[in-house]
């Protein structure tokens, strides 16, 4: 188990709780409880110091002073800090994930494969910044980082997609990492043209299709 703090700042003033990491991370996207995730019976404005905040702060910025309702706020609303080991650890997770899709879809000029510490040497090399965020967002940029220092060929799928006008809000975010092209139709509707990598084509069909509701139209295109 690992501790740490949750913290929001209102109104100027610095609210914190003690936390296990592992489920305060899961009560954030919505998967934990409180119970799990909270290891004090107050609110602090420093918990280092051990300063507790006052009923009269905690009822003015939460509107209550039931610890573990304001917690709850506290790590759905703020900041969960990272300890730096638990940092470089998932930014490791990041790296081999990236090293895994180029070694299953990436070949060299001739159609040889790269071996995994080829792929992670030519990753360091280009500076490539892996984010915190799903690897299929980001292997667009990182193949582009990456072929300025390893010659790499990965299949490419071009799909033309019509997306229904009332889904296009929330499919547009899926879109805009592989768009070609794109036209907006005189009823709102979304025509657009992606270039995805054929190792994420499934992936990101299901995303899409989610997002729609499975009103998409797409066609592969030669």
């Amino acid at each position: 188990m690992v501790n740490t703090t949750a913290r929001v700042t209102r109104g100027g003033k610095h609210f914190e709780v003690l936390v296990d990491l592992d489920e305060a991370l899961k009560l954030k996207r919505g998967q934990g409880f409180i119970g799990s995730a909270l290891l004090t019976e107050a609110v602090f404005h420093n918990l280092k110091a051990g300063t507790r905040a006052s009923e009269e702060d905690l009822m003015k910025f939460f509107e209550t002073t039931d610890v573990n309702v304001i917690a709850e706020k506290i790590i759905k609303a703020g900041e969960i800090v990272l300890p730096t080991d638990y940092k470089n650890e998932e930014l490791d997770k990041k790296y081999k994930q990236v090293v895994d899709f180029l070694v299953k879809n990436a070949v060299s000029g001739d159609g040889r494969p790269y071996t995994p510490d080829r792929i992670m040497k030519a990753l360091h090399e280009a500076h490539v910044v892996v984010k915190n965020k799903p690897i299929e967002e980001q292997i667009p940029r990182i193949i582009d980082d990456v072929s300025k220092i390893l010659p790499i060929k990965v299949e490419i799928k071009k799909v033309k997609l019509l997306i229904p006008a009332q889904h296009t809000a929330r499919a547009y975010g899926i879109l805009n990492e592989y768009k070609e092209s794109e036209n907006w139709k005189s009823n709102g509707d979304l025509e657009i043209i992606v270039a995805v990598p054929a190792g994420l084509l499934m992936d990101f069909y299901d995303k899409i299709n989610s997002s729609t509701h499975g009103s998409v139209l797409s066609e592969e295109m030669k």
